[in-house]
């Protein structure tokens, strides 16, 4: 198996994690405002001091590639392919959506046939959201969504549906169907992103360290409908 740190910025909250052969040895998180500028190098200096302590060898990074807060992924990324080209290893993006399933179908009980929509909250009723089926697999494509009580009616008339994550929230005040599901206290966390970060390494579906650049919420602006902007 492998060894990777992974770094997860796209909130206010700012966690590292390190993962050797399918368990995390290593973990710091922060949850006290947007201050990963500050708190990421120390979390990073920890964790390689870990490593290196316990000749532990690096196999790759793995960042959270987004949508998330532009600053916020702009400070993981950096630090990410610093580390890369400081210790010559590989770069991994773990879609932050995709992050954001793992601990729902980890640690809860998500019926055969379900469907999950993470969301990211964006400003008034706005979210960004993907809808996924339980094998991670997508069924509609990460945008930009205005929440009303059609929004994901599609879906929902089809069965179960759980929403989760920060824009869950504007779900629960909009949405009444009875298909809709809600879990509460889902964060991106970097400890919840070692099983797809082993996936991608073990499919050999790395980035180019140069040219590498995360999923902005600004990537969807030009998509857009104009009644959003």
């Amino acid at each position: 198996m492998a060894c990777i740190l992974h770094i997860e910025t796209s909130t206010d909250v700012c966690s590292v994690a390190v993962s050797e052969d399918s368990h995390v040895i290593f973990e710091q998180t922060d949850r006290t405002g947007p201050n990963h500028a500050e708190r990421l190098g120390t979390f990073v200096d920890e964790a390689l001091s870990f490593t290196d302590n316990h000749a532990i060898p690096f196999d790759a990074v793995a960042v959270s590639g987004g949508p998330g807060s532009y600053t916020g992924l702009r400070i993981g990324v950096s630090m990410a392919k610093g580390i890369c080209y400081a210790r010559d290893l590989k770069l991994i993006s773990v879609p932050t959506l995709e992050l954001l399933c793992v601990p729902v179908l980890l640690r809860e009980m998500v019926e055969e046939g379900a469907l999950l929509c993470p969301m990211i909250d964006a400003r008034r009723m706005e979210v960004y959201a993907g809808v996924y089926d339980r094998a991670l697999r997508p069924v509609r494509e990460v945008q930009a969504d205005v929440v009303d009580a059609e929004t994901y009616k599609t879906w929902l008339d089809r069965g179960k549906v759980y929403f989760f994550g920060g824009g869950a929230k504007k779900c629960m005040e909009t949405i009444n169907h009875p298909n809709a599901c809600y879990i509460d206290g889902i964060e991106p966390l970097a400890k919840w992103m070692q099983p797809l970060a082993e996936r991608r390494l073990m499919q050999e579906q790395t980035e180019d360290v140069a040219y590498y650049e995360p999923f902005y919420l600004k990537d969807f602006v030009a998509k857009m409908p104009k009644k959003l902007l």
